[in-house]
């Protein structure tokens, strides 16, 4: 294994009987944003909840910050310092803003404080509506709220699986700029699955294409602003 913020090596995982992670091996270097794209189905956001511990590896390593996490809980790889936003976003409807902000204090607990400055100065409208319940937003605010949810706990690496799904194209440049920006003055890593060509051109330093539980390239910068060679790879 190598000794980046990120590294995975030969890793599977599944459901039931089923292997739907083929071998995945990538590895992300500090104050990266590398995307993973691939058509619907190839194995992305199981990759993601593979990451996470959510989705038990059955064969391979996962190594963050150069130590093995292959086998810890979702829990304790927050701990360690991984935030993750899952696709959907699973913000808690009947809590408040602030209740939800909460949940992401579990984040690298052990290292650093939480930064609800970051989180207010970045989503000003979370503050503003900080005791509003998280149900009545609208699904591009419960999007910010999830990112925000995770950036409390100022994370070192940032999963962040599909973040412009069913979200109108003002609110997905928003969110753009917020990652665009936090990588930029905070250095923070992050792992973006995504298939909006537009924010993969404006975000993604490098990236990794997928195809049935497998990576099948690697692209870099000039290839994840040629729009026709994105699509190649995203296509139906």
């Amino acid at each position: 294994m190598g000794r980046g913020v990120l590294d995975v090596s030969n890793l599977s995982a599944g459901y039931g009987s089923g292997s739907i992670l083929q071998g995945v091996t990538l590895e992300i270097g500090a104050g990266e944003i590398v995307a993973m794209i691939g058509r619907n189905g190839v194995g992305k956001s199981t990759l993601m909840k593979a990451i996470m511990g959510v989705l038990p590896a059955t064969s391979g390593e996962v190594a963050f910050m150069g130590q093995p996490i292959t086998h810890l809980s979702p829990e304790q790889r927050a701990a360690m310092g991984i935030g993750y936003v899952p696709q959907g976003r699973e913000i808690f409807p009947e809590l408040t803003v602030e209740e939800n902000l909460m949940m992401g204090e579990t984040i690298n607990r052990d290292k650093r404080g939480t930064r609800y400055d970051i989180v207010y100065a970045y989503f000003p409208v979370l503050r503003e509506r900080r005791r509003q319940l998280a149900g009545t937003f609208s699904g591009g605010q419960q999007q910010m709220l999830a990112i925000g949810r995770a950036l409390v706990g100022a994370p070192r690496l940032l999963l962040v699986d599909e973040p412009s799904v069913g979200i109108q194209p003002t609110i997905v440049l928003e969110i753009g700029e917020v990652l665009e920006k936090i990588n930029a003055e905070e250095g923070l890593t992050i792992l973006l699955v995504e298939q909006n060509t537009r924010l993969i051109a404006r975000l993604a330093h490098r990236g990794y294409a997928m195809d049935k539980g497998r990576i099948v390239a690697r692209l870099g910068r000039d290839q994840l602003t040629n729009q026709d060679m994105l699509v190649q790879y995203l296509a139906v």
